[in-house]
Parts: structure tokens; C-alpha cells; sequence
């Protein structure tokens, strides 16, 4: 059992990456799959579908790749974690890598990324990062 399943997605994400995976298999949740979405929107990854076996859902997301097999995802970062929360309100939502990647948050609107909740004029707990 894992204490931290949002790190876990994370990291099954980095993994598959990291060995070439045209998919990975990550057992589902509401907040994995409102996650996921915002990786599709955003155009890190290809696809994401629910499925069930034996009972059990789980989510397969398809990882996008561009010419030559090299990565769309550059990095994934999880900054609030269950031991030490982090917040930020509508002005200090960090911008990542320069503007070139994503600040994900857990808004009273639902989650959000950076670019999004400026929009809206929230703020909220940052998930994590990706560029």
C-alpha cells in the first residue's frame, strides 16, 4: 500500500517514459482521471480510458511521444504531499520552466492549472508540475 497516491501516479508516469512504454497502467480515482485530463488537454499525453479487470478500475494512459521516440513529459514534480501541504493564492502561483510547462491546483473551482486559475482569479493547493 502507498500513502501517497497522486506521487505514485506521478512516478508510474516517469517510469513509463523512462523505459519507452507506449501506455501505463495506474489504478483509478476521480482526482487521477481529472489529472489525466488535464495532461490531455494540455498535450502531454496522447489518450486516457478507464477500464475494468477483475473487479478493479484502473486507468491506461497513452504517453505522447515526437520524432524519434523522445518525450513530450519532460519532468513531473509533486510539491504539496500529505506531510507538508502547499498553497498559494491567485498571485503567487508559480509560473514552471519559464512559462514552458504546468502548475497543477486543487481549487474550490476543481482542479485547475496556473493558467487557468489566474483566469478565474483562484488560488489554491499546487499538486505538482510538469514541463
Amino acid at each position: 500500500m502507498y500513502t501517497d497516491p497522486i506521487a505514485d501516479y506521478l512516478t508510474r508516469i516517469r517510469n513509463g517514459i523512462m523505459a519507452g512504454h507506449d501506455a501505463v497502467v495506474i489504478p483509478a480515482s476521480n482526482m487521477k482521471a481529472r489529472l489525466s485530463g488535464i495532461l490531455k488537454q494540455e498535450g502531454y499525453i496522447h489518450s486516457f480510458k478507464p477500464v475494468e479487470h477483475e473487479g478493479r478500475k484502473y486507468l491506461v494512459l497513452g504517453l505522447k511521444y515526437v520524432k524519434d521516440h523522445e518525450n513530450v513529459i519532460h519532468g513531473l514534480k509533486r510539491i504539496s504531499t500529505p506531510g507538508l501541504r502547499v498553497y498559494a493564492g491567485v498571485k503567487e502561483i508559480p509560473e514552471v520552466n519559464g512559462g514552458l510547462g504546468i502548475a497543477i491546483l486543487s481549487t474550490p473551482k476543481g482542479l485547475l492549472t496556473g493558467k487557468d486559475a489566474r483566469k478565474q482569479n483562484v488560488g489554491g493547493e499546487i499538486i505538482a508540475h510538469v514541463w
